[in-house]
């Protein structure tokens, strides 16, 4: 969700339908206007006994936000609180314990990409050096338990605090002991993002399959490769999931706005405050009877809030964003945005790949969908096989999409070389949790303390 900091008293009022569609058609750019936005999260510990850092104590989350103005970096404040920085790299801002997370300036390609995370992992490394700070590139909390956690000072989550535990059994896990990378892609049409997202929407298990980094859990492996993925099976099932509607003819803007009103509500925000709404409806809040504001009706600035406020596998705003990876180290980060951008930014890449997807019917999706938590790239893919069969043959896609693109570096290398880390998964066989598993019961010897020496 965007970081709001103050309400636009002359944001207009939504009158009309297309209202509710215009954030998508505003969306839409020429291929030479496509962009890459990649956000990535860490989680932030201290170095001398492994804790999660509380926002005040001394050299905690807010001492740290408040460094990176060493780097350029302004504050962002809500109710007097620094909750984010902004600068020229993007946004650095906070996930509900404290989570760090780069959302990314929009770049042209995947070397602007990879440097402004390379810059960004410098920064916060340097300011943890000297504060006895360190960040973990994982999927989830290895050890710790949700008491253990601290809240950051943000309104938005302390409503989504209350309302999880009434919609879900792990919505307070996916907020508090959770990480992810994500990606933001553009599309020019109508046409061109139902494509997108239909391709991207039935291959999102084979990222999440290719970035699992999340086996452990209060100390143990928790029998998952991808607990994280796994989380959000049971958060809340009105705002996540495969969405089955996509597959569907006749799928696009308007379809996409039916499903984005059905969505339960979370907040308003006014005044600089987050008012609580959770649990009620748009659709209400649009005839002026949103029991949280009666009378009022929602402006366009709303309605942008509430689209943030699902959490399918891929999500529409005014751009595409790819949401099924675990968290990971700068290798990882790179890796993403090169996948997604191999296999979408090219239209002979983006066909071939849809047509090795677009048999699948939606109850295999679902399936799929279902066991690639545990199972990883051995999880059944529609119409027979496994994610593993179709892994080689996906990158060799994405790669080929991406020499296409010829975006070159300065020593005439294209974008294809940060696929590497992914081939080497293929090849292997082996995702990154079954890397980390093969440590604890090796040369960790079962003590989850050691994965506090793995480099982020």
């Amino acid at each position: 969700m965007s970081t709001r900091q103050v309400s636009d008293r002359n944001d207009p009022v939504i009158e009309s339908r297309e209202q509710l569609v215009a954030p998508m058609i505003k969306g839409e750019k020429p291929k030479d206007r496509w962009r890459i936005g990649t956000e990535h999260e860490k989680l932030v510990y201290c170095t001398g006994d492994h804790h999660a850092p509380s926002y005040d104590e001394p050299g905690g989350i807010r001492d740290l936000l408040m460094a990176l103005t060493e780097f350029g970096w302004e504050p962002i404040e809500e109710g007097g609180k620094v909750i984010a920085m902004g600068g020229s790299d993007g946004t650095v801002s906070l996930e509900p314990a404290g989570q760090l997370e780069l959302s990314g300036a929009p770049l042209d390609n995947l070397h602007q990409t990879c440097a402004e995370t390379g810059r960004h992992l410098d920064q916060v490394k340097a300011i943890g050096a000297k504060t006895g700070k360190g960040f973990l590139g994982l999927g989830m909390w290895p050890d710790k338990t949700r008491e253990e956690l601290p809240i950051m000072p943000k309104g938005r989550y302390a409503i989504m605090l209350r309302h999880m535990p009434r919609v879900g059994s792990m919505g307070l896990d996916m907020m508090l002991r959770t990480c992810t990378i994500q990606v933001n892609l553009d599309y020019s049409s109508e046409a061109d993002m139902v494509q997108k997202f239909r391709t991207s929407l039935a291959l999102q298990p084979l990222a999440t399959a290719l970035f699992a980094n999340s086996p452990f859990t209060e100390g143990k492996p928790n029998g998952y490769l991808s607990y994280r993925s796994h989380i959000w099976t049971d958060t809340d099932p009105a705002r996540t999931g495969m969405l089955g509607f996509v597959f569907e003819d006749g799928f696009g803007y308007d379809r996409y706005v039916e499903y984005m009103l059905d969505v339960p509500m979370y907040f308003v925000f006014r005044d600089g405050k987050y008012i609580d709404a959770a649990g009620q409806s748009f659709r209400d809040f649009l005839e002026g009877k949103l029991p949280a504001l009666p009378g009022e009706r929602p402006t366009e600035s709303d309605w942008i809030d509430h689209l943030s406020t699902a959490f399918p596998e891929v999500r529409l705003k005014s751009f595409l964003e790819m949401r099924g990876a675990d968290g990971g180290p700068w290798s990882r980060i790179c890796a993403l945005p090169a996948l997604w951008v191999g296999l979408l930014y090219d239209q002979t890449a983006l066909n071939t790949a849809w047509d090795l997807v677009k048999d699948w019917d939606m109850e295999g999706r679902e399936t799929l969908r279902a066991a690639v938590p545990k199972l990883g790239l051995d999880a059944p893919i529609p119409g027979g096989g496994t994610l593993k069969d179709i892994a080689a043959e996906v990158l060799s896609i994405a790669r080929s999409g991406l020499a296409a693109r010829a975006r070159l570096n300065g020593v005439g290398d294209n974008e294809a070389g940060f696929l590497n880390e992914l081939d080497e998964i293929v090849r292997t066989g082996k995702v990154p949790a079954q890397v980390l598993l093969d440590k604890y019961h090796g040369a960790w010897g079962g003590d989850i303390s050691r994965v506090y020496e793995e480099s982020f």
